[in-house]
């Protein structure tokens, strides 16, 4: 059976990753978290997925992670101050045959991006490779921006009128799915960019929460001093609040990003758009979050 590991398995995107992975037979998928005893309930009765000991700064549970493993799913956690180029030497010291990385779309031309360091070390470190470049997840909404979703009912953002290819995470889990297990060497050496495909600026989607939810969601776009004031006040740390400048104020400068046809061609369906995102995950999108 080939196995796979997949990092981050307790969050967004990898716990996707695994569900889609759960559709494909012949596989066994090794979740890598960084408390076993705590994430083990959440896979309980699938034989095919394996709780196992991960942590990005613990080299001992990466070599116990990636013993006879197939293929990588690596992805990079924001709170990493390192990359990942351990991981990465392990992986090839362990036999391992593909990784493929989560990166962010448009990393080939921003330099001081973390990902593009990644994505270099991966290109010299002579593992096939694939790297998957999502856009802007349509989960952010039930993510970080959700508290000002809910509490205040808008979107408090320094994006200005500038448009964002949007992507949902199931289709992003689709996608690094088909590439894990699908045979051949066709995905090795590839860079694929995840979108939707409809661009959108935030008072489109503003509006879309509007007619979705039920409920008056209006977009402000501060100044990135004010920004920064009101999410520092609201107790956010200033590393994620500069990041959150970063993303959101560079379409701005650089225009908006292309949509593809990724989704479609390698999984042989659709994109999510954002009104559906909105109407799938409408309860929880008007739910309060617990403090």
């Amino acid at each position: 059976m080939k196995r796979i590991l997949v990092t981050g398995a307790s969050g967004q995107v990898g716990s996707a990753v695994i569900a889609a992975l759960r559709a494909i037979d012949g596989l066994v998928v090794r979740a890598g978290v960084r408390d076993v005893t705590t994430e083990t309930a959440k896979w309980s009765g699938d034989p095919r997925v394996q709780p196992v000991g991960f942590d990005f700064l613990d080299p001992a549970s990466q070599d116990a992670a990636l013993a006879d493993c197939d293929s990588l799913f690596l992805l990079r956690p924001p709170q990493l101050t390192s990359d990942v180029g351990d991981v990465i030497a392990r992986a090839r010291q362990h036999g391992v045959k593909h990784i493929v990385f989560l990166s962010v779309q448009g990393v080939e031309r921003n330099w001081f991006v973390p990902h593009h360091h990644i994505e270099r070390r991966l290109v010299s470190s002579g593992v096939p490779y694939t790297m998957l470049r999502p856009a802007y997840f349509m989960q952010n909404f039930t993510s970080t921006l959700h508290d000002e979703l809910v509490r205040r009912h808008r979107i408090f953002l320094p994006a200005g009128n500038a448009q964002f290819t949007l992507v949902d995470v199931g289709d992003i889990a689709r996608v690094a799915a088909r590439v894990l297990t699908q045979s051949g060497t066709q995905h090795h050496g590839q860079a694929y960019t995840v979108t939707s495909g409809t661009p959108l600026n935030f008072a489109q989607m503003a509006a879309q929460l509007t007619t979705g939810l039920g409920t008056p969601i209006t977009y402000v776009s501060p100044s990135p001093w004010r920004f920064y004031r009101t999410l520092r006040r609201d107790g956010r740390e200033p590393g994620l609040i500069l990041v959150m400048l970063l993303l959101h104020m560079l379409p701005r400068v650089t225009g908006t990003p292309p949509v593809t046809h990724t989704v479609a061609d390698l999984t042989g369906r659709a994109p999510i758009e954002f009104a559906q995102f909105v109407a799938a995950h409408r309860a929880e999108l008007l739910v309060a979050p617990t403090r």
